[in-house]
């Protein structure tokens, strides 16, 4: 695969390699948001139809990423949040169940919870990292599974580690949450369109993303997936286009009880959204054409040489076998400054994120292994 960027807008002068913050806007999804925007100048070219086509043109689209057999369990969200609050309303906890969470995870996956954790009296159980950066995933990975016992009721955790890409062993996670009749909710923000998920293998209860990142949309903008086992479940809000025959606006006085099928009911009010739907479907398009194994695989490629260097100075990267290759952290050695480094990025034209004790690189198909030889230079 050859680097894409010409299908952006990023400056010349810039070094982008901050995906986990946001993801550039693709020139093709500007286009369709411009287009979109100026829909609404004629009102009445928008159909009754219309509510309904690209709704589910992006449910389907986001089956085919995250390989679910029925797009009909994913729904269209606004926000991580409200896909977290979701679940967390149809899920029944008691006094001394327990939560598991992964220490620092992203504050979408943790607030919801401990709303939960006071208002049942089950307690949130964080897992952290090992102190030692020896084996440093491995070991994290065996530290969660020996916490998950029959009292957990629910682990809810990212594929990745948002902050350093640290790759969690979910197959192994879902056997032992099966085996304890616990439920798992993931947070794949940071790293679905990214990096390589299958429903079907995994079988998550729910998967919940953000779209603004790798999945290369627009801000407010999300998607969610969730197993039959919340098709019986309350959504949220009450609107109605997620009842049975919306189709109708004729009949729409004549009020359901019955909603449309499985994960319909839990899409956020407005979800047939004119300008941020079309804008949504195009980028996932997008990345259906790259195929997320190559995005993968080409971030693993133009990074692997900086990567070892950085390691000959000192700096700590997690074994590539047990990270993403798509954001990866940078801790570093002692006698390295981060503010000194925070001075160098930026002279260079170089955004990357920090988060926690980690220099959090995020490249994706814009970037070339010049612009990590750049990087790397930061730290002569």
């Amino acid at each position: 695969m050859q680097h894409q960027k010409h299908l952006f807008s990023l400056p010349e002068n810039t070094i982008y390699i901050n995906g986990g913050y946001m993801s550039p806007q693709l020139k093709s999804v500007e286009q369709i948001g411009v287009q979109s925007l100026l829909r609404k100048n004629n009102p009445f070219d928008i159909t009754p139809t219309d509510f309904f086509t690209d709704r589910t043109l992006l449910k389907q689209r986001f089956a085919t990423l995250i390989d679910a057999p029925d797009y009909q369990n994913c729904a269209i969200i606004p926000s991580v949040s409200y896909g977290i609050a979701t679940v967390v309303k149809n899920i029944n906890l008691e006094k001394g169940d327990e939560i598991l969470l992964i220490d620092e995870q992203f504050p979408s996956n943790v607030y919801a919870w401990q709303e939960k954790a006071k208002k049942t009296e089950a307690t949130i159980h964080l897992i952290a990292p090992p102190t030692s950066y020896e084996n440093r995933a491995s070991h994290w990975n065996t530290k969660i599974l020996e916490a998950i016992t029959p009292r957990v009721k629910v682990v809810a955790m990212g594929h990745i580690h948002w902050a350093d890409g640290t790759l969690f062993d979910l197959t192994a996670i879902r056997k032992k949450t099966r085996s304890v009749g616990a439920k798992l909710i993931i947070d794949g923000t940071q790293s679905i369109g990214a990096l390589p998920f299958s429903v079907q293998e995994i079988q998550p209860d729910a998967l919940i993303c953000a779209g603004y990142k790798w999945l290369m949309g627009p801000y407010s903008m999300g998607m969610a997936y969730y197993s039959d086992t919340f098709t019986n479940g309350d959504p949220l809000e009450y609107n109605w286009i997620n009842r049975k025959n919306s189709e109708d606006f004729s009949g729409l006085v004549n009020y359901e009880d019955q909603y449309q099928p499985k994960a319909d009911k839990f899409c956020v009010g407005e979800s047939s959204n004119f300008v941020l739907t079309p804008m949504q479907i195009k980028a996932i398009e997008q990345l259906l054409d790259w195929g997320v194994p190559n995005i993968q695989n080409y971030c693993s490629d133009i990074s692997k040489k900086a990567i070892q260097q950085l390691r000959t100075k000192g700096c700590f990267i997690e074994q590539d076998t047990h990270r993403a290759h798509h954001l990866f952290g940078v801790y570093l050695p002692e006698h390295m400054d981060m503010d000194v480094l925070k001075v160098r990025f930026r002279e260079s034209g170089i955004s990357v994120g920090f988060r926690g004790k980690a220099i959090r690189v995020a490249p994706h198909v814009y970037n070339t292994e010049e612009d990590f030889e750049k990087f790397v230079a930061c730290f002569e």
